[in-house]
C-alpha cells in the first residue's frame, strides 16, 4: 500500500487525520544548547493513533542522557510532547514544536495549527489518563513571563480537587515561584504509557467521527 501523507491531517483540511508519513523530516532549525531541541532530534515521529509499545527502544526515556530522562507522549513531524520532569501535579505535560521557536510569535502557521489541534487531544488524553477533570493550559513568553526554557511550549496541568492541600503549593509555583519536586522515574514510565494510549483513543475517535460525517 502506498504511504499516506501526514500533512493531510493538519487544519484546515478536516479529513484524513489518520494519515501519517513517518519519513517526513523534522524542521532543521535547532539550538545546540536547548534541551527541547535535544529531545526533538532524539525521538523520531510516530503515528499518534498507533504509538510504539512501551518496550520499544524508540520510547526509551534514557535516550536523552546525559540530559534528564524524557517520557514521550506525542511525536509528529512538527511537534513533540512529554511529561514535565518537575511537575506541578500528576499529568503535567509539555507540548512544543520540534523546531527551535523561542516564543509563540515565532511559530509557523502550520505549527500553530497543529499546536491547536493537539492541545485539545492532549487535554482529553490527560483527563482520561489521570481522572482529573479540570486543568490549566499555560504558555509563557520571555523570562519576565516566567519562561524558563527559551523554546516555545505549552503546559497542560491537571488541577486536583480545590479542597486538595496540594493546590496551595500549585498556586505558589505555577509561575516560577516556590519548590517543585522531580518526577519519579517509574511513575513517569507508567503515566506516559497511559497518556500515549489515551492520545491514540482520542485520535481514533476523531477519525471515526470524520468518517461518519462523510456518509
Amino acid at each position: 500500500m502506498a504511504p499516506k501523507t501526514f500533512s493531510d491531517s493538519l487544519p484546515p483540511t478536516p479529513s484524513s487525520s489518520n494519515s501519517f508519513d513517518p519519513s517526513t523530516p523534522p524542521p532543521s532549525s535547532s539550538s545546540s544548547d536547548c534541551p527541547f531541541c535535544h529531545i526533538s532530534t532524539i525521538f523520531p515521529p510516530y503515528s499518534p493513533s498507533s504509538p510504539p509499545p512501551i518496550t520499544s527502544p524508540l520510547l526509551n526515556p534514557d535516550l536523552t542522557t546525559p540530559n534528564p530522562s524524557t517520557f514521550l507522549l506525542l511525536s509528529t513531524p512538527l511537534l513533540v510532547a512529554f511529561l514535565d520532569i518537575m511537575p506541578l501535579s500528576m499529568g503535567h505535560i509539555l507540548l512544543c514544536p520540534r523546531a527551535h521557536r523561542p516564543k509563540l510569535t515565532d511559530v509557523s502557521p502550520a505549527e500553530s495549527a497543529e499546536l491547536g489541534r493537539y492541545l485539545r487531544i492532549l487535554s482529553a488524553a490527560v483527563v482520561n489518563a489521570t481522572g482529573i477533570a479540570d486543568w490549566n493550559v499555560v504558555q509563557n513568553n520571555g523570562a519576565a513571563a516566567a519562561q524558563v526554557v527559551p523554546h516555545m511550549h505549552f503546559h497542560v496541568i491537571p488541577r486536583p480537587e480545590l479542597r486538595d492541600k496540594r493546590n496551595e503549593r500549585f498556586t505558589s509555583t505555577m509561575f516560577g515561584r516556590g519548590q517543585r519536586d522531580e518526577l519519579d522515574e517509574e511513575e513517569g514510565r507508567e503515566l506516559a504509557e497511559r497518556i500515549r494510549r489515551a492520545v491514540a483513543e482520542v485520535v481514533r475517535g476523531d477519525e471515526e467521527q470524520e468518517e461518519r460525517a462523510k456518509l
